[in-house]
């Protein structure tokens, strides 16, 4: 592939990430429940990307070298994400579910300090609308908003806690049993 080709198929790729995170911020209309993240490459990310890439290369079957699993003993950076059942499935490190209310102060500030601490290593939550979710919360028990479910891999719950006296993350964490 030409090196001129390359340099086109890279600033493509960055104006593509750039509108799509325009457009995935302006859909959320400023609503704070809604979490963007969109990762654009830096100018040097972008010179090494080109400069890897020599006019000779032909083979468009070479494998990608940049491609490569993480360590097995890698910790896996903490998120904070609406619950479905696709962020469930690619939930990565301990998956946590925690049965939100609009109208619940107690999970307003939950979710607030969740925000502002910023979660764990190692640690998903997943946000779940605890009105419109009925068939989760009778599949794990839920009586209650402001419940956090700690599951295994497999889906099943292994701990559940309420921290609805004093909800804030440290608190909520400790009494899954997910602290130090």
């Amino acid at each position: 592939m030409k090196s001129g080709a390359v340099v086109g198929l890279v600033i493509a790729g960055v104006l593509v990430l750039g509108v799509g995170g325009a457009v995935a911020v302006s859909l959320s209309n400023g609503d704070e429940s809604d979490t963007v993240a969109v990762t654009t490459p830096s100018p040097a990310e972008t010179e090494m990307a080109v400069d890897d890439v020599s006019d000779d290369d032909t083979s468009e079957d070479s494998a990608d070298e940049s491609t490569s699993e993480p360590a097995a003993d890698s910790v896996t950076p903490g998120a904070y994400v609406e619950y479905s059942e696709a962020a469930l499935a690619s939930a990565e490190g301990t998956p946590v579910l925690f049965f939100h209310a609009t109208w619940c102060p107690q999970c307003r500030a939950l979710d607030e300090d969740i925000r502002g601490s910023g979660v764990p290593d190692g640690i998903t939550i997943l946000k779940v609308d605890y009105d419109s979710n009925q068939d989760l919360r009778q599949q794990y028990g839920v009586t209650q908003q402001t419940t956090l479910v700690e599951l295994d891999s497999a889906g099943n719950a292994l701990t559940t806690f309420i921290p609805y006296e004093d909800p804030s993350l440290d608190f909520a964490l400790a009494g899954l049993g997910l602290t130090g």
